[in-house]
């Protein structure tokens, strides 16, 4: 059973309930996905993204509270990408966090040690694409069912050639402002931290220290054994990774559409013998070295973050372009919280404010823009390119 403090819920917005819930029970659950989430992991500790059954509109029977510190079940359908952690604000006070720019540089200048905790939405400036199409789709195929091991098991070609395609996608697109700035906060900041779900490598080609970066999702650049030899190819440049999936590195002009993503032409035919293999075991296909659903975190990598949370107060924590609903990533906002952070959203969605109190701070908007202006104060001036003036 997870144990959260009295004042912490998990809120369910946008009339996701859906059912009556007058009965509420103690918290159980027989699926597998729905314990990796609840949990963020498995018996043997170590965090896991959840699996696409529980993530996307699979109907889990509950929403939850927080009673007498547990969970209880309220006997209800959620989506669980809606899902994240609120706090109850006491009679009469506004939750209304604050918006002044001012304010928040005047903070994080006296501030010590600042988290950051970095999604997509940081990326979106430098032209990536999401992780799913406009229809949500990927070739008629949900991209999540191919972010599996089961899915390479069962057809590697088909999976080499999406993340191919990311992989090419990431490598053509630049840092932008936001990452630079981020970079740039991360070398004035002696006891800085950045925890980033992107997989695109663009943190890191901004010149962020690596001592300050973890890539919790792994990266488009790295290929490892399938077989788990302990075989990895770190920071691999190649496009395409081999020959074979050339189809996934060609450039259209934007008026025309690439044939790999059209559903409607033949995806190309490889062979397994022409995809990557492992050169240590001989034996293995080499993967991308990111975290797939249902897998976990790298154990050190947790293990040195909640290390450094643990070691004192957190002044700020910096949630940037993601909702923060997916664990294990969300759960560090708690843990920083209970450190005495103060978090601070950069977002353009306004319904990433309805989790703050009057304390954090919201800024809506392109991160690119909005992280130059917020870090001014320590970092200095900011150009259109990225170069500090």
């Amino acid at each position: 059973m997870l144990d959260l403090p009295h004042h912490y819920v998990f809120r369910i917005p946008y009339a996701d309930v859906r059912k009556n819930y007058n009965t509420p029970n103690t918290l159980k659950t027989t699926k597998n996905q729905s314990a990796q989430f609840i949990q963020a992991g498995n018996h043997d500790g170590i965090p896991r993204l959840p699996s696409p059954n529980s993530m996307y509109g699979y109907p889990q029977p509950w929403v939850l509270s927080s009673r007498s510190r547990h969970f209880v079940a309220l006997g209800s359908h959620i989506t669980f990408p809606r899902l994240f952690w609120t706090r109850h604000a006491p009679h009469g006070e506004t939750m209304a966090p604050r918006t002044s720019i001012d304010e928040f540089k005047e903070l994080l200048n006296s501030s010590n040690r600042v988290l950051a905790l970095c999604g997509a939405g940081l990326s979106a400036a430098s032209g990536l694409p999401t992780f799913r199409g406009a229809d949500g789709l990927w070739r008629n195929h949900d991209p999540t069912s191919l972010a599996t091991p089961d899915a390479f098991r069962r057809d590697p070609a088909l999976v080499w050639l999406f993340y191919a395609w990311r992989r090419h996608m990431a490598l053509k697109a630049k840092p932008n402002r936001g990452h630079y700035a981020l970079a740039e906060l991360a070398k004035k900041k002696e006891n800085f931290l950045c925890l980033t779900q992107n997989v695109d490598g663009l943190s890191s080609r901004a010149g962020h220290p690596e001592s300050k970066l973890r890539l919790l999702h792994g990266s488009l650049l790295d290929n490892k054994c399938f077989n788990e030899c302990g075989y990895i190819d770190r920071n691999n440049l190649s496009d395409p990774v081999c020959p074979a999936l050339a189809p996934a590195a060609e450039d259209y002009p934007p008026d025309k559409k690439l044939p790999l993503l059209d559903p409607y032409i033949p995806i190309p035919q490889i062979k397994v013998e022409e995809l990557p293999h492992c050169p240590n075991c001989k034996t293995g296909l080499l993967r991308p070295g990111v975290v797939w659903f249902g897998e976990g975190l790298d154990h050190s990598m947790v293990w040195e973050v909640n290390d450094w949370i643990r070691r004192g107060r957190v002044d700020i924590m910096l949630v940037i372009g993601t909702a923060a609903a997916v664990y294990p990533a969300a759960g560090y906002t708690l843990k920083a919280q209970r450190q005495g952070a103060i978090v601070a959203v950069v977002n353009p969605d306004p319904d990433s404010a309805e989790t703050l109190s009057q304390n954090d701070f919201f800024f809506q908007g392109d991160a690119s823009e909005i992280l130059p202006q917020l870090f001014e104060g320590v970092i200095g001036k900011m150009d259109e390119h990225g170069e500090i003036v």
